[in-house]
């Protein structure tokens, strides 16, 4: 199973290069599922299309959460709503594209292509797996749930009522919902493409996207320039547009390993044939994604250094906080909270710096909780 994430600056052609991509995918002799939200510039001919529908989905579940709690719903006396009077909250999108995500990726091997939001909202989408499910944790350890026959006495004792059962029931049904999903974000075979139009705004915002990326830990296989102009043309206005966008395609080149130049069809791409004369291709297997690896230096300066790749940070908006067994990481307007590996829980911090785009934190063993002899 591949997955390829199709984001990039609002306005790039996001919607056109992911429908390009499953279709020459689907040429090849690939099966293909395209999984969209937004209206498609072709028949798609031998692509599997789902549609997110973020409206039915928050109907859908707030429904379904009203029948698992309608106990709970009756003892309050509350009034219940019906699906003709429910209008989508914000939020609602990005739940809705996770769970079309996880549904996509279980029925349909091959390869999955997923046309995202733009880049700012696409990736607090693809954080929210990992973040809901630590708030689940925290909120509702399953391991504190008690027998269902002890509950009214702890409830006597603690002079409060216990959380019921349905709680924490929906809590694990949640848990791995989002498991499930959590998992194809963090697949090897799942990869983030960039589309935009080489221009100013543009590489600011793919700057600011590929450090988003790295703090997820998602490979990005490629960089699609779309709308590029004729390099050659009489008309001394467009020739100026040209030599505009061909100073930030090679400043695009010299920043990211694969740049796809796409043409532009002087108009907007109508039908399949348009779709394949932008030959976006389906895209490169096997792009590794970032490792955040522990170095060993015990023997030289008897510490671990921890290196995160976090391309494009600088210190100033730069902040880590060691708490328990986790690091909260923030990076410009990205941040994670991410559990450190099993031997760097057994040290502590003794500094971190920030080297051509990797973050080292330095951590030296605890001698009460480090092996012996080590």
């Amino acid at each position: 199973m591949r997955t390829v994430l199709v984001t990039g600056p609002g306005g790039a052609g996001r919607t056109t290069v992911a429908a390009a991509t499953a279709l020459a995918a689907a040429r090849s002799g690939t099966r293909v599922t395209l999984l969209t939200s937004d209206r498609l510039p072709g028949e798609l001919a031998g692509v599997t299309v789902r549609r997110i529908d973020s409206a039915a989905h928050f109907r859908a579940e707030l429904l379904a959460f009203q029948d698992r709690a309608g106990v709970a719903l009756d003892l309050l006396g509350a009034s219940r709503l019906d699906a003709e009077e429910l209008t989508e909250l914000p939020g609602a999108e990005q739940l809705a594209l996770l769970s079309a995500l996880r549904e996509a990726a279980a029925d349909e091997p091959g390869l999955l292509v997923v046309d995202l939001p733009p880049a700012d909202r696409a990736l607090a989408a693809l954080a929210l797996p990992e973040q809901l499910r630590r708030y689940l944790r925290r909120l509702l350890p399953p391991e504190r749930q008690a027998a269902r026959s002890l509950r009214p006495v702890l409830a006597q004792l603690a002079g409060v009522p216990m959380p019921a059962q349905w709680l924490y029931e929906t809590a694990a049904r949640w848990d791995l919902e989002l498991a499930a999903v959590q998992a194809v974000i963090e697949d090897p075979g799942t990869t983030v493409r960039l589309v935009a139009e080489p221009g100013p705004a543009a590489a600011e915002a793919l700057r600011t996207a590929r450090l988003g990326i790295a703090v997820q830990r998602l490979a990005l296989d490629a960089v699609v320039a779309n709308k590029l102009l004729p390099a050659e043309t009489p008309d001394p206005w467009l020739a100026g547009l040209v030599a505009q966008q061909r100073k930030h395609l090679d400043e695009l080149a010299g920043e990211f390993p694969v740049v796809r130049e796409v043409t532009h069809l002087g108009r907007d791409p109508r039908g399949d044939d348009d779709l394949e004369r932008l030959g976006t291709g389906s895209g490169p297997d096997g792009v590794p994604a970032p490792q955040w690896r522990i170095e060993d230096r015990l023997a030289e300066d008897d510490v671990l250094v921890w290196r995160l790749p976090l391309p494009g940070a600088v210190k100033d908006g730069l902040s880590l906080v060691r708490r328990g067994d986790e690091l909260l990481l923030t990076v410009g307007p990205f941040r994670r909270i991410a559990a450190l590996p099993s031997a760097l829980r057994r040290c502590t911090v003794t500094g971190a710096g920030l080297h051509d785009g990797v973050l080292e934190i330095r951590f030296a063993p605890d001698p009460e909780l480090w092996p012996r002899g080590r």
